[in-house]
């Protein structure tokens, strides 16, 4: 009887840290992921809060987690309550887990952060969130620095900027008419593909370069003009636009993206013609996007130096779902607010994003939004051979 005992005391004793630690690895994995994740979020508000001041900023990242466990587990036995307390025994097990986290915090600088702080996002960021169903209004008016219109032979720049009223009210109603089309299901985001052509005299290739003009091109044989006609698939920019591109010819959509040719990188092109959804308000130019750095200071101006304003749509424009004054309505407080998801303080003020009324889910999304925008921005953060700052608990 005591044999038995013994092994089942010495099993249970062996069991029970086999128990604990997949237990407590998943809540130190959610712990530590909530905790970086919180304080990149706060960092945001609490860099929007040093732009409103005109102070620098800057941000720090966790570079590495190095968490250990110490499993204590301690067994004996205790005479049962009830029945023969000198011959039954009841076996008492404990157990104990002792956290020993070694954080490295890293200060996120130096001149490839600052170029990337302050370099436009490219067409293709905006497009993979685009393409990830995030409403186009709320992306190109935190993204988008100005809309450009070519009218007579120049372009013209709207900025997106409410000091400059017309300008910002002519932006904002281009981007409620996107929206409208957007929200029909009838804006298409696609590249301009096409073909380009090239014929060359037969009798000015040899075996050897036929062979490589194989590799690279699809080569036809026009006997009664002895030449050969190249063709070659190309991928052009990407057009945002009210219809399908590819019903167009291949001529057109070369022609198209031969207008393209000369934009920036940081330039997303767009055309709204006549005879398609939303055609009543026929638009063609492009957005030129800005940094990471300029969102944040357009939304601590918003706060109050240049704060946005409602404009209304276009009479053209078909019904949108919303147009909020806002691109991301902030709550600024001398006491902690409520119904906020995350407040930070600075100066003495209290600063959160607006996360109740109607405009709760626009709102949440804006700021999702500028999170990831900011995880675009940033490179992997160094893990080894920088100064960093050690928290041992």
């Amino acid at each position: 009887m005591k044999t038995t005992f013994h092994t089942l005391v010495i099993v249970c004793a062996l069991a029970l840290p086999g128990c604990l630690s997949p237990i407590t690895l998943n809540r130190a994995v959610v712990a530590y992921d909530e905790a970086i994740t919180d304080a990149i979020a706060k960092q945001l508000l609490v860099n929007i809060a040093r732009a409103e001041r005109h102070q620098p900023i800057h941000f720090t990242g966790v570079s590495n987690i190095a968490a250990t466990f110490d499993f204590r587990v301690s067994a004996g036995a205790t005479p049962t309550l009830t029945g023969d307390a000198g011959r039954t025994l009841m076996p008492i097990f404990g157990g104990s887990v002792a956290g020993n986290p070694t954080i490295s915090i890293v200060p996120i600088e130096g001149e490839e952060f600052a170029k990337r702080m302050l370099s436009p996002f490219n067409e293709a960021k905006l497009i993979l969130l685009l393409r990830q169903r995030f409403d186009i209004d709320l992306l190109l008016r935190l993204m988008a620095q100005e809309l450009r219109i070519r009218q007579n032979g120049e372009d013209i720049a709207f900025r997106n900027k409410p000091a400059d009223h017309a300008g910002y009210e002519k932006f904002r109603r281009a981007v409620l008419h996107l929206s409208a089309i957007q929200d029909s299901n009838q804006l298409y985001v696609e590249p301009l593909n096409f073909e380009r052509v090239w014929t060359i005299p037969a009798n000015s290739v040899t075996a050897e370069g036929f062979l490589a003009l194989e590799r690279d091109y699809f080569v036809t044989y026009n006997q009664p003009e002895n030449t050969y006609t190249l063709r070659k698939p190309v991928t052009g920019r990407i057009r945002i636009t009210n219809y399908d591109p590819a019903t167009l010819s291949s001529e057109e959509r070369a022609r198209l993206s031969e207008e393209t040719e000369d934009e920036h990188i940081n330039d997303v092109s767009f055309d709204i013609r006549a005879g398609h959804f939303g055609g009543e308000y026929p638009m063609k130019g492009h957005f030129r996007l800005r940094s990471f750095n300029a969102m944040l200071h357009f939304l601590a101006r918003s706060l109050g130096e240049d704060s946005e304003y409602h404009v209304d749509k276009d009479p053209l424009t078909p019904e949108v779902a919303e147009n909020p004054v806002f691109t991301m309505e902030m709550v600024k407080s001398d006491g902690n607010p409520s119904g906020v998801d995350l407040a930070i303080q600075s100066h003495g003020t209290y600063y959160a994003v607006r996360t109740d009324g109607p405009l709760t889910r626009w709102n949440r999304e804006a700021f999702q939004l500028l999170y990831l925008l900011f995880q675009m921005t940033v490179t992997e953060i160094p893990r080894l051979g920088v100064p960093s700052i050690t928290i041992a608990k």
